[in-house]
């Protein structure tokens, strides 16, 4: 089901890149022409939005969020470790406060109009509380399979084999500082 699960949201996210950029362009040509498709913007904005949510997801599963680990990384494994998960628990009190906040936003916004479009702004501000939902449930699954296994929770999975790579099928790119 993960494999499924990471598949659909890669392709929403393609999908929703492939619309900013039509209707980014569409928007463009036809105020060329002089007649202007105006809520194009508003919708590409829109799809914007829930593009950066479904961008943290992939990069959370990949473990691929920025991060400064110079001198995490010459710790001890085990104070590593620790401060490993005490971020991961601090990461996930983060998620769940924006996501109670997005809640309250999407709930407050549900009345106003998105600019031209004519759709709900609750549509666009829903895109808050989900991907933070779906943040957290990674995030949850990665410190529950670190304190199961004795592992790391944000370093990327040591590689068994040079020539193995991960679920998605891309090679890792992520280095640590001690790896430099």
């Amino acid at each position: 089901m993960s494999a499924f699960v990471t598949r659909l949201e890669d392709a929403i996210g393609r999908v929703l890149l492939a619309a900013v950029v039509v209707l980014v362009f569409t928007g463009a040509a036809s105020r060329f022409v002089g007649h202007p498709i105006i809520w194009s913007v508003d919708m590409a904005q829109a799809a914007f939005v829930w593009l950066c949510f479904f961008g943290a997801l992939k990069a959370m599963r990949r473990k691929a969020h920025i991060g400064v680990d110079y001198f995490v990384a010459k710790l001890p494994f085990p104070a590593r470790r620790a401060i490993e998960i005490l971020l991961s628990i601090l990461a996930l009190a983060f998620l769940a406060t924006m996501g109670w906040f997005g809640i309250q936003l999407t709930l407050l916004n549900t009345a106003r109009i998105f600019g031209d479009s004519g759709i709900s702004y609750a549509w666009v501000t829903a895109a808050v509380p989900a991907g933070c939902i779906a943040l957290a449930l990674i995030l949850l699954a990665q410190l529950v399979r670190a304190i199961r296994s004795g592992g790391l929770v944000y370093s990327p999975e040591p590689r068994s084999d040079a020539g193995e790579t991960p679920d998605d099928g891309h090679a890792p790119s992520v280095r640590t500082a001690g790896e430099l």
